[in-house]
């Protein structure tokens, strides 16, 4: 019961954050959803550098991994949300758009685990 409460906590606080991010970010562009790009990218890095401290360390129980990285990360980032701002771009006929984010969006993701990897190695 406690792990679950851990995590539905991280995911709520993940969620509310995403949120804000989204409600400020998104609406600086017509044709790029910035505050759902920026999530994705920003919970890829802070998943990256839990894991790897956790690993690096062995510090962090398996407690912390739950609220940070299953609970907030998984509650912050919004693949969902990703998915169906995808569907509006190919609606509209914004290809290139559609391209661009999708692209940049699993190359910046997959980079910021690795550098949060990396940076949990510094810390």
């Amino acid at each position: 019961m406690k792990q679950f409460l851990l995590v539905f906590l991280g995911g709520g606080l993940g969620s509310a954050l995403r949120f804000l991010i989204s409600k400020y970010l998104n609406p600086l562009f017509t044709n790029f959803y910035l505050g759902t790009f920026t999530v994705n990218v920003l919970g890829c890095l802070i998943m990256g550098f839990v894991l790897g401290y956790a690993l690096k360390e062995n510090t962090l129980s398996q407690n912390y991994v739950l609220l940070l990285a299953t609970g907030f990360c998984g509650g912050f980032t919004t693949f969902s949300a990703f998915a169906l701002e995808q569907n509006e771009l190919l609606k509209t006929g914004q290809y290139i758009n559609f391209t661009i984010y999708i692209a940049s969006s699993l190359i910046l993701g997959v980079l910021a685990v690795l550098l949060g990897l990396w940076l949990s190695k510094l810390a």
